[in-house]
């Protein structure tokens, strides 16, 4: 369970807050658990979506759950899918539908339907060994019309009742009854960009009762501006001793913001997805230093494709420790990725995740020093 500075689970701690990377299909992509743990990692995201898709429920049962198919020890949060349900189905009307039952699903290329339930989440999550299992949700775009966000919203309710009650009868059916040992869950507060929909959707889920909850529905705007005034809402519907998980919460500047209000725990796939791509974090000065701090321009994006990298010596961020930038430079990193050799990928996405520890890091000293105070 939660105590201020962590959350204590079945797989051990996560110091709060905290920044959980995103293996979707239970890896995060070009590193291995090792290299994860090496850069301070201490807790993964996955999701039941495409878990369940590739490579399938049975061959996970088979491989002896989440944590032994990739050797990760720590804690997992699994993702129920409501999200990515959303990508696939209103993006794509003809590729599944959503009713009051559940969501019925073909991705592309798929050889059969699939069908996800309340229900049927919370007891893939719990046979995979979820440490923090995520009740199945309807999402909904920001800007999408109210009585869309409305019906979200009323479904979402629906499928909290439900899935709580499933994840009760699991506990019963394990015989899970220790509080140190029973995985955490989570209901998801929807209501797109509307102040009376978020909180009927959260005094819902609060009646429900749940361990801690998420902001649901895309945090960004069509601009990709984040949306701090309905994050700065919904945080404060959930009492402050329940944790809050920003959903898909992962640009440093954003994860800093929604923090500052007060949320526990992000989840995002963009710093390994940038590190892919080439776009390097990096901060202003050393983050260990005792002047540094999160104000101002304290961080830098690094666009290795640069030809001004071409012969430098220097490592892509000053005062980091991470193995990337213990041993290699900003020229052999430009030369590894023109080269189109995959050593760039674990190079760069071992050093966009430790950027994101030292920032976590930041945080917790910037709110025990304001504590202080």
């Amino acid at each position: 369970m939660e105590t201020e500075n962590t959350f204590t689970l079945a797989h051990g701690p996560i110091t709060l807050p905290a920044f959980l990377p995103d293996a979707t299909l239970g890896v995060v992509r070009a590193l291995d658990s090792a290299d994860l743990e090496q850069v301070g990692v201490e807790a993964l995201v996955m999701n039941v979506f495409h878990l369940m898709q590739k490579p399938g429920s049975s061959t996970i049962q088979a491989l002896g759950g989440l944590h032994r198919m990739a050797a990760w020890p720590h804690p997992i949060l699994t993702d129920s899918g409501g999200f990515q349900a959303y990508s696939l189905i209103r993006q794509n009307p003809g590729a599944g539908r959503i009713g009051p039952e559940g969501i019925r699903f073909q991705p592309e290329g798929a050889g059969r339907e699939f069908t996800l339930t309340p229900e049927k989440s919370i007891q893939l999550q719990m046979a995979y060994g979820a440490d923090i299992a995520v009740c199945l949700d309807d999402c909904t775009h920001v800007e999408a019309p109210y009585a869309e966000q409305e019906a979200a919203v009323e479904r979402t309710i629906l499928w909290a009742k439900r899935g709580k009650q499933e994840f009760t009868r699991q506990l019963r059916q394990r015989k899970i009854a220790l509080e140190e040992t029973r995985p955490l869950l989570f209901g998801v507060v929807q209501g797109g960009g509307h102040e009376d929909l978020r909180r009927r959707c959260a005094e819902a889920l609060l009646e429900i009762g749940f361990d801690g909850y998420g902001y649901g529905g895309w945090p960004l705007d069509r601009a990709g501006a984040l949306l701090e005034e309905m994050l700065a809402l919904t945080r404060a519907l959930i009492p402050p001793p329940f944790p809050m998980h920003a959903l898909g919460v992962g640009q440093p500047e954003n994860v800093l913001a929604c923090a500052r209000m007060g949320y526990a725990t992000f989840d995002s796939a963009l710093p390994t997805r940038d590190a892919r791509s080439g776009r390097l974090y990096a901060f202003t000065g050393p983050p260990d230093a005792p002047g540094f701090r999160l104000t101002g321009e304290w961080r830098r994006a690094v666009y290795i494709d640069d030809e001004k990298y071409i012969k430098s010596t220097a490592p892509i961020s000053p005062g980091c420790d991470c193995p990337t930038c213990a041993r290699y430079t900003l020229g052999y990193l430009r030369h590894l990725r023109k080269s189109g050799d995959t050593l760039f990928f674990r190079l760069a996405t071992l050093h966009n995740l430790r950027f994101m520890m030292q920032l976590m890091a930041l945080i917790r000293k910037e709110t025990a020093e304001r504590e202080l105070s």
